[in-house]
Formats: C-alpha cells, structure tokens, sequence
C-alpha cells in the first residue's frame, strides 16, 4: 500500500505526495509551490523521484521547477499541454500509464477544465488524482473545454469501483455542498453529507478525498442526465453566491 499526504498549498490548494515503500520511490501530484512539499518529504525521511501533472495551471505547476531543482526528479504531464508546462520531462495521454516504483498508474483523459487535462488513476490501490475535474459535489469550471466533455468524464469516472479514493487538488467541499443543495433540495444523502462537512470544516479539518460511491449519491455533476442538465447546473453555480 502506497502512503498518500495531504499538503495545504496558497489558499485552498492540496497537494499530494505518495510513497511507495517497497521501492523507496516519492511522487508529487500538482505542486503548487515547492517548499511544503520539500519539507513534508524531509520530515520524513522521503526522496522525491517523480512529479505528475494533471493540468497547465500555474497552481498545480508552480512548484515543479523548485523540487526539480532540489531532487532532480523527472516531471510527467499531459502531451497537449507540453508547451504550456516548461519543465515536462515525459508527456503522456489516455491509455497511457506510469509507475510509482511497481505500482502503476493509468492516465485519463478528462478535458473541460484544461484542454489536455488527465487523471492519474491507481486501480490496485483503489484511487485517482483527479486534479480540478472531480471536486467533493462539484467539478471543474468548463475554461478551455465544453458541457459534452464534462459529461463524458463524469460518466467514465463514476464507472470506476465505489470504493475508489478521489483526491482532488482544493478544498471546495463546503461552497460546492451550499450549491448541491439548491440543485437537489431533496437528496437526504447530500444533506445528510453536508451536515457532516459543516461540522469538519468548523472543526477545522479537511473534507478530501472523498469516494466515488458518495460522489455518485450526492454530487449534482455526476448526477447529471445529460449535458445539457450540466451545463445548466454548472453556469448556476458560476453564478451562485449561497
């Protein structure tokens, strides 16, 4: 079983290193900065062999360029970004895989939110980093991508087996959950989930990852019809101020 820690980034970022302890191998999922994730991995004895990239932005990159100066690690991002992320050193796409030590990652394609976005899916240790396509009862704003993707990548991802562990890269939970609401004001299992938020938020404690057995009974993107019905739900949320 690979280790997985949560790193607070900027505002409400995370950013994820996973250790594999039979190979001794560290990867960083979406850095945005450098200097937390250095010291988480000091703090514990890790090296750092590997970036992975989900997007272009420069909270999920802005960190690549620090740890590779610092580790010499070898940074891995999506191919039809590659001349939006400087410091790539392996592209790849959908189907495509990568390792951490013996234990393989399978890249997705999930665009909407970037152009060339993917995920990073575990399936021997029943997990995903989903970076800012899936989010706890939301997904990603449609900036460079459409309605019928964002669909697609709703469809394929609530596919995978309930109990897969979604890890994605902000701390949305709350804000999203307020909107969940109003979209399904008579879900018992999201107001029952949002109770549960509000009280770990004013506890102070992180509400990720989440599953995607919950996102599929209380997510209102998952849930989704159609397209069309999550286009209409994500321009409300655009624009909702709940």
């Amino acid at each position: 079983m690979i280790e997985i820690v949560r790193i607070p980034a900027l505002s409400d970022n995370y950013i994820w290193l996973a250790h594999d302890p039979v190979s001794g191998e560290t990867v960083v999922i979406d850095p945005a900065e450098a200097e937390p994730v250095l010291a988480a991995a000091a703090a514990r004895g890790w090296t750092i062999t590997q970036i992975w990239n989900t997007h272009w932005h420069p909270d999920h990159v802005g960190g690549n360029a620090g740890i590779k100066a610092a580790t010499g690690c070898t940074i891995t991002g999506p191919v039809a970004e590659r001349d939006r992320i400087a410091t790539l050193d392996v592209t790849v796409q959908g189907g495509d895989s990568v390792h951490l030590g013996s234990v393989r990652a399978e890249v997705i394609d999930v665009p909407a939110h970037t152009s060339g976005h993917i995920a990073y899916h575990l399936p021997g240790e029943s997990t995903i980093f989903v970076g800012d396509t899936l989010f706890a009862m939301g997904c990603g704003r449609l900036f460079e991508g459409t309605a019928e993707q964002m669909f697609d990548n709703m469809t394929r991802l609530a596919r995978l087996p309930g109990e897969t562990q979604v890890y994605c890269a902000h701390e949305y939970t709350e804000s999203n959950g307020r909107y969940a609401l109003v979209a399904e004001p008579e879900n018992t299992a999201l107001a029952e989930r949002m109770e549960q938020v509000l009280a770990m938020r004013a506890r102070g404690e992180p509400t990720v990852p989440t599953t995607i057995a919950l996102e599929r009974a209380t997510n209102p993107f998952m849930r989704a019809g159609s397209a069309a019905e999550l286009a209409e739900r994500r321009a409300a949320k655009d624009n909702f101020r709940g």
